[in-house]
């Protein structure tokens, strides 16, 4: 836990935090309404025998009683998909509309994209894209075993990705989670700091600011900008953004949120960022005894 003192001067109640990233997590499904209601899945459930709760901020967000959330009957026929409480955050702020055409950048294994396919009743266009060969095969599996049929794979380095495949010039929403030092998924993964270091973290930031860019660049204007991580620094997190404020049209924008959560850091290691940033949210472990994450929405303003 070391690595993870460097933010006690912006993390309130400091000790229940690291109290509660040394505790394992529980688990938790989404509820796949592509393939059923809330009501056909925890009914599915229930004559299962899983006993379950509802998320407070999200009915479709279900804590399990079992240590094997995937061999369930309702994960077999895709009610429901294992995803972290707080990794379903980011897909309902961006919030996106049946037919519009959204991107997710660092898609793999799908979790956050059949999310958005979901919410837009599977209809319009969600094009799934990582850049890691190997990981495409979970991605394509998910997205068929859930039934999202508006979801189109590709395989592609994200900070360069082009438009002329298809047959429009810009989406309406993209998401960015991005690929990070994942500190905040410590509860889940016990090993997540062993090669934690500030060198990965300033090499891995330099990568998310080339997405983010990227995906302002391809969003119309008026459209939509989510960047999420799960990892608390400040260098991945408010930084990205403030190099993406400074370099794209673009503002952040107010969303809400029914989790606790502290707002964005407007100063750190000598760094001044823009006010704006206190208008995005970092979730800690011990404010809804989840993991970690980061989320900011951004308006593209040109």
């Amino acid at each position: 836990m070391e690595p993870l003192e460097r933010y006690r001067p912006i993390v309130d109640e400091f000790e229940a935090f690291l109290a509660a990233c040394k505790r394992p997590i529980g688990n938790v499904v989404r509820v796949n309404t592509i393939k059923a209601s809330v009501d056909r899945a925890t009914t599915a459930l229930e004559e299962d025998g899983v006993e379950f709760e509802q998320a407070s901020w999200n009915p479709r967000v279900l804590g399990l009683e079992t240590d094997s959330p995937g061999s369930t009957w309702a994960s077999f026929h895709g009610f429901t998909h294992g995803q972290e409480e707080v990794s379903a955050v980011p897909s309902v702020v961006l919030d996106p509309e049946p037919g519009e055409r959204v991107w997710d950048c660092c898609a793999a294994p799908g979790g956050k994209a059949t999310q958005i396919a979901a919410l837009m009743d599977d209809r319009g266009t969600v094009v799934a894209n990582d850049n890691n060969l190997g990981r495409i095969s979970a991605l394509r599996f998910n997205a068929e075993r859930l039934g999202a049929t508006s979801l189109a794979v590709t395989n592609d380095d994200a900070r360069n990705y082009s438009l002329k495949r298809f047959s429009f010039d810009s989406f309406d929403r993209a998401l960015v989670d991005a690929p990070c030092s994942c500190e905040g998924t410590i509860r889940k993964n016990p090993d997540a700091l062993d090669n934690w270091s500030e060198d990965h973290i300033h090499s891995v930031a330099g990568i998310q600011k080339g997405i983010l860019r990227r995906a302002i660049q391809t969003t119309r204007e008026g459209g939509t900008v989510v960047y999420s991580t799960c990892t608390f620094a400040p260098e991945e997190n408010e930084a990205v953004v403030q190099h993406a404020l400074e370099n794209e049209p673009c503002r952040v924008v107010d969303f809400d949120l029914d989790l606790e959560y502290s707002p964005g850091v407007t100063a750190w290691n000598g760094d001044e960022f823009d006010p704006a940033l206190e208008r995005t949210a970092r979730i800690y472990p011990h404010q809804n005894d989840t993991g970690g994450f980061f989320v900011a929405k951004l308006e593209v303003t040109g």
